[in-house]
Parts: C-alpha cells; structure tokens; sequence
C-alpha cells in the first residue's frame, strides 16, 4: 500500500470542504476522482501533497506519516501536476523541467540531474523542444512538460488536477497515454477528473466525491447509471459498444421533473 488515508478533514475559514475521507491506494494503480464542481476533487490533491494542511485525520505516505514528514522527503514521493500554472516564467523547457529535480539538489544541478531531465524529454517526446521558451508550446505540450518536471522528481505517486482540462481531443488522449505508461513503469497515478468516461477508459479504481464525502469508491463499476444520476442530478444512458461502456448525459433530474 503506496498511500493511506484515515479520516481526512479540511475546511476552509471553518467551512468544512473535506469530511471524513478514508481510502487507500497501492502501487501503480491508477485512481482517478470525480465528482461535481465543489465536491473537493482539487483540495483533497492539495491535502495528499500537504500543500495544506488537514485538520484532522492521517495520511501514510509509503508508510511514513505525513505530517512527520519534511517538505522535501514528501516532494521525493510525490510529484504534484496543479490544474493551472501560474505566471508562466520566460525560461526554457529544459530548465523548466530541471526545477523537478530541486528535492535532489544540495547546492546546484549536477550532470546526473541534466542526463535524468534529457532521457525524461526524450521519453516524453519533448526533446526537439529542449531549448524553446516555454512560452512559446501549445497547451498540450506545455501540460507534457510539467508532468515531465514532476516524473524528474522520482516521485513513487504522481498527482495530477484536471490535467486534460482546456485541451483538444488530441492532446487529452496523448496525456492520459502518457500517464498509463507511466502507471506501468510502476508509479501510482491519482488524477482529478471531470470526463467519466475518460475516467471508465483509463482509471483502475475510482472515488466519486460528493459534497466533500465519498459517495462511492471502488472499481469502474461504481461509475453506475444511479450513482451518476444521483450526484450529478442529470439523467444517463449507459451504451455498450464492445468491450466498452459509454456514458451519454440526457437532461438534468429537475428538467425531467418539469416535463412531466
């Protein structure tokens, strides 16, 4: 078991957001997170990346008690993919990607941190981009250079919020590729979705937050007509094409509601 968590609560300004959260995770799964806008999805990452702080409950992060842990001993076992970036700074994607490898680095980078960031540029299809401005890729290759920049850490779980958000098709199938081969090089993968049916595709085991409980958790099977209709409120079909499960929104409850 990778991570371990017991009871987790969070609130903000007394506001609780996270309730009682308990689940564990084990190494190379790929756990993915859904639920409705404001159910918690984003502030339960920061929670496991201590980002901030719990007030309550535990977490074990390769049986190491997080809150005993240094900052830079949880950045060598988790690496953390936020949904948006901040101000992009004017520096280049090998020196963006070299910033992962600061858990690592006493005084400065040494040639084995440049040789780890090259090999990762070139795994990840970016090195033709090495010395290019950040600034200057699109989104879809830019959210492949920050999770490059979190995979230099070596990091045994690699967070990631919403990472396929604002991208096309394209791009969204080529990151969440990426993310399955890198869940079969044996790291965990716990990522914050919003499309359930990327979710069904990809995810091994899901967690359905609502209202910042768990409704569910379990395989892709809880991803079920009424657990979706029941915290989402909108009305699904569930189509079977192959081995596949679709899931098709209708008409949100209330709209059905009004109909009849």
């Amino acid at each position: 078991m990778i991570l371990n968590v017991q009871g987790l609560n969070f609130a903000y300004n007394s506001v609780p957001i996270l309730k009682n959260l308990s689940f564990q995770v084990n190494k190379g799964e790929f756990l993915g997170v859904v639920g409705p806008n404001g159910s918690g999805k984003s502030t339960l990452l920061k929670n496991l990346d201590r980002i901030l702080k719990p007030q309550a409950g535990v977490i074990f992060i390769d049986n190491n008690d997080q809150k005993e842990m240094h900052r830079r001993e949880i950045a060598k076992k988790i690496g953390y993919v936020p949904q948006r970036e901040g101000n992009i700074f004017p520096t280049t994607v090998f020196e963006t990607v070299l910033m992962g490898r600061k858990p690592h680095i006493n005084w400065t980078e040494s040639k084995e941190d440049k040789k780890i960031v090259a090999e990762t540029l070139e795994r990840l299809k970016l090195g033709k981009f090495a010395l290019r401005d950040i600034s200057q890729l699109s989104g879809g290759e830019r959210q492949k250079v920050y999770i490059a920049r979190a995979l230099v850490q070596k990091p045994k779980i690699l967070l990631l919020d919403e990472p396929t958000a604002n991208l096309d098709l394209k791009h969204q199938i080529e990151v969440l590729n990426l993310l399955l081969e890198t869940k079969r090089g044996g790291i965990t993968i716990i990522v914050a979705i919003h499309d359930l049916n990327l979710a069904l595709k990809y995810c091994d085991k899901i967690i359905i937050l609502n209202e910042g409980k768990i409704f569910a958790k379990g395989g892709k099977e809880i991803l079920s007509k009424e657990n979706i209709e029941i915290v989402y409120g909108i009305k699904v079909s569930m189509i079977q094409r192959g081995n596949r499960i679709f899931i098709m929104p209708e008409e949100s409850i209330e709209d059905s509601i009004i109909k009849n």
